[in-house]
């Protein structure tokens, strides 16, 4: 019988062992044998824990979503209120901080989207992260502008995000949080009303291609 207190510790070790495993050789041979093997534990822990290798790739992106919020949210507290400009350039930095671009998440985010379109479970998922940034987006985006202009920009800045993601995500470089800062910034500059820049403390990336 396993320990009390074993799932809060085993759990997060088989999630983090299923990033490595998918980076390291993709979904398909990412059998729930391989994920033990890089976990040091038995296949029947992972069997238990989450059903099999399904239950563990839905958990293991809900994970990295968990992962995901947490960043905006530590990004926004550093942020006024009053500075929309500012929040919305901090929930861009959150999509790009460390831990999301890691090359073991960023792995595991391209597994997650496609299999999003044939796995009910994961599709789910999908749509509430997609739902929730284009709400964060659009909150801010009121305070600025129209209902309607915000939801028409929040759609745009969230497409900037999945571009920059996906394209830097399949190039040997990596994704390049500074790129996606400054054409945010300059999306964001034709879309917002002048006179909104006065009120932000937010100070623009420079960005130069490598």
């Amino acid at each position: 019988m396993p320990k009390v207190g074993m799932p809060e510790i085993r759990k997060p070790q088989l999630m983090k062992a299923t990033m490595e495993a998918i980076h390291a050789v993709g979904l398909q041979k990412a059998s729930v044998v391989i994920v033990a093997k890089y976990a040091g534990v038995s296949p029947a822990i992972i069997n238990h824990y989450f059903g099999g290798k399904d239950g563990l790739l839905e958990a293991t992106m809900r994970l990295v979503l968990q992962e995901l919020a947490t960043a905006i949210s530590e990004r926004l507290k550093t942020v006024d209120d009053e500075d929309a400009i500012g929040r919305i350039m901090a929930i861009v930095d959150g999509n790009f901080s460390n831990g999301q671009v890691d090359p073991k998440v960023v792995s595991t985010w391209l597994t997650f989207w496609c299999h999003s379109m044939h796995k009910p479970d994961l599709y789910r998922l999908q749509q509430v992260n997609n739902r929730r940034l284009l709400s964060y987006f659009r909150y801010e985006l009121k305070k600025l502008v129209s209902h309607h202009e915000a939801a028409y920009i929040a759609q745009g800045v969230a497409a900037i995000i999945d571009g920059i993601w996906l394209r830097g995500a399949l190039s040997p470089n990596g994704i390049d949080p500074e790129l996606a800062q400054a054409v945010i910034h300059d999306f964001l500059k034709s879309k917002i009303p002048a006179d909104a820049w006065a009120h932000t403390n937010y100070k623009p990336m420079t960005w130069e291609q490598n």
